[in-house]
């Protein structure tokens, strides 16, 4: 196996064949039979249900359907993977970078989500003739990334640190950017995961919180206007609010932004194989407990959750993996002024100043 994407892989045989390597290193199988009456009764319905006829049912018929690359899509080879997952068919376990003998057929290598970890992203399920010279998969796949500003009102730029005074509106953004080509994923969310230090309030984050789309990996983040420290609820062109579609957790000073379907908010596969960009604001001003000055500032901490694999259950947290934190920070500042004498430079006892 090849591949630094997912470090661990199942492997189902389909079919078994004799292959060998022609003049051209092509590979040739013959003689094909299903592996196993598990593994036959896991993929048919599937390739029935895909438009292969029912009267269809030998390993041969089914072999050549697959082996025409209109029929065999990344789509399709997800739902024999979930086929052959749920019906108990037996798998062998593969590991990237180790070599593995395989007896000679057809085998569909799916990635090991319970070993997929922070960072990491299993790819679409892929269909291997083996036999013959040694055969190397390289698995394709990327992951997602998570950024987090804040906006500095005095230039209304999302920056990585902003000043600001305690209790007033202060405007955070996170972006995610969903990379393209992410293929046979039926539905695709994500989870904004937030932890504000001691030193911002929570109190707004709810109700303030807007969710935006656009598709396309490219592009910039640029979704809403600031004007004078205030964000627009407004979406530029090319963005959609999906607030509504979003559920928001807030537990003391951490919270949750869980998006509903990306891929259903984009109009459809087309759009999100594109890849996408997410961007969730909201406002969390400083406190009284907030630290002043640059030592210490008041960071603002978030990750990403994203789908494990094409396979990957997205009803709770489990078939979800992370991208590494990335965080802003907001500074405030104290202001000491000494009155002193003309004459000696000595500080007044007892005066007293007024700012305007």
């Amino acid at each position: 196996m090849g591949g630094t994407v997912a470090r661990s892989y199942n492997a189902y045989q389909i079919f078994s064949a004799n292959v060998i390597d022609d003049d051209n290193d092509a590979k040739i199988a013959t003689d094909l039979v299903w592996a196993s009456d598990a593994v036959r009764d896991a993929v048919l319905p599937v390739l029935h249900s895909a438009g292969m006829p029912n009267s269809q049912t030998t390993a041969q018929e089914a072999a050549e359907r697959l082996n025409t690359d209109s029929h065999l899509t990344s789509a399709l080879s997800a739902q024999l993977a979930r086929s052959l997952r749920s019906s108990g068919a037996v798998s062998v376990a593969l590991n990237a970078g180790t070599a593995a003998e395989l007896p000679c057929g057809y085998w569909l290598i799916v990635a090991d989500d319970d070993a997929i970890s922070q960072n990491e992203a299993g790819t679409a399920p892929v269909m291997v003739l083996v036999g013959g010279s040694a055969v190397t998969v390289k698995p394709k796949a990327a992951t997602p990334k998570v950024a987090k500003h804040v906006l500095e009102d005095s230039t209304a730029a999302w920056q990585k640190a902003a000043d600001a005074t305690v209790g007033d509106d202060l405007y955070w953004r996170l972006s995610a950017t969903i990379p393209a080509g992410l293929a046979a994923y039926d539905t695709y969310a994500v989870q904004f995961v937030d932890t504000m230090s001691a030193g911002l309030d929570p109190s707004k984050v709810a109700a303030s919180m807007r969710v935006y789309v656009a598709a396309g990996a490219d592009g910039g983040f640029d979704a809403v206007a600031c004007e004078g420290g205030n964000v627009s609820s407004t979406p530029a062109k090319g963005w959609t609010d999906i607030t509504s579609r979003c559920k928001v957790s807030v537990e003391g000073n951490a919270f949750t932004v869980r998006t509903g379907d990306l891929i259903a908010a984009l109009g459809g596969a087309d759009a999100f194989t594109a890849g996408a960009r997410v961007i969730a604001v909201y406002n969390a001003p400083l406190n009284s407990a907030c630290n002043h000055g640059i030592a210490k500032g008041n960071p603002n901490e978030v990750y990403l959750r994203y789908p494990r694999s094409p396979l990957a259950d997205q009803s709770g947290d489990a078939g979800f993996t992370r991208t590494p934190s990335d965080d802003a920070c907001a500074y405030t500042w104290g202001l000491s002024l000494i009155k002193r004498s003309s004459s000696d430079d000595k500080p007044l006892a007892g005066a007293k100043l007024r700012i305007i």
